[in-house]
């Protein structure tokens, strides 16, 4: 199926969870939040949302600065 991440199309496969998706693109632990489709999916909900065709996922990882 297909999913949006960060603006790139990317192949996964049927029923895979946001924890899973974090896991193949090596983000363990490197992101922050998620939203699926303009909605913020809480951090203990990823290892249960699964994701479906065509969702645009964003993945947000907050870097400190001034």
């Amino acid at each position: 199926m297909k999913i949006t991440v960060n603006g790139e199309e990317r192949e996964f496969n049927e029923g895979i969870t946001l924890s899973e998706v974090l896991k193949e693109l090596s983000l363990e632990g490197k992101v922050m939040a998620a939203a699926i489709n303009m909605d913020i999916v809480k951090q203990d909900s990823w290892d249960t949302h699964i994701l479906i065709n065509n969702d645009k996922l964003e993945l947000l990882d907050f870097v400190g600065g001034g």
